[in-house]
C-alpha cells in the first residue's frame, strides 16, 4: 500500500509542476499577441515594442519579425516585450489607442511614453540605439554599473 501511495503522490506532484510550467505570467514571455494586451500591465515593467501590420503576409512585418527573432537575446537584456497585432477587423486596445496605419513599429516605455514610431522596419541595432537613450534606461545603466 505504501509504495502506491507514493506513486500515486508523485504523478500529482509532477502534474502540479507541469500546470505551473504552462501558466507562465505573460510580462515574461518576449513575443505576444497584441490584440489582447493592455500596455498598462507593463508599465514600469516592461518596454513594450509594438509591431502592427494589416496582415500578417506583409512583407515589412515579415522582415521586421526576422530582425527581432534573430537578436531577441538583446531586446530581453533591455526589458523589451514585444506585442504583434495584425488583425485590424479586431480594434484591439493597442490599435484604439495608438492608432497605426498599415505597418508600424511603436516603442512605448517603461514610463509609457511613445518614444519612437516608424511606417518601416528596422533592425534591432537600431531599436537598442533607441532605447539606450531613453531617461529610464540611462538610470537603469546608471543603477548598474555603480553596483545596485
Amino acid at each position: 500500500m505504501k509504495p502506491l501511495f507514493s506513486l500515486v503522490f508523485l504523478a500529482f506532484i509532477a502534474t502540479f509542476a507541469i500546470a505551473q510550467d504552462t501558466q507562465k505570467d505573460p510580462v515574461d514571455s518576449p513575443i505576444l499577441d497584441g490584440t489582447t494586451a493592455n500596455l498598462n500591465e507593463f508599465l514600469w515593467i516592461k518596454r513594450p515594442l509594438i509591431v502592427f501590420a494589416d496582415t500578417p503576409a506583409d512583407p515589412r512585418y515579415v522582415e521586421q519579425m526576422g530582425y527581432i527573432t534573430e537578436r531577441l537575446d538583446v531586446l530581453d537584456e533591455r526589458d523589451v516585450v514585444v506585442l504583434t497585432d495584425t488583425d485590424p477587423s479586431a480594434r484591439s486596445d493597442l490599435r484604439k489607442t495608438l492608432r497605426p496605419r498599415g505597418f508600424s513599429l511603436v516603442l512605448v516605455g517603461k514610463d509609457g511614453v511613445i518614444y519612437l514610431r516608424k511606417p518601416a522596419p528596422w533592425r534591432v541595432r537600431e531599436i537598442t540605439r533607441s532605447i539606450d537613450k531613453l531617461p529610464v534606461r540611462q538610470q537603469e545603466l546608471r543603477d548598474h554599473s555603480s553596483g545596485s
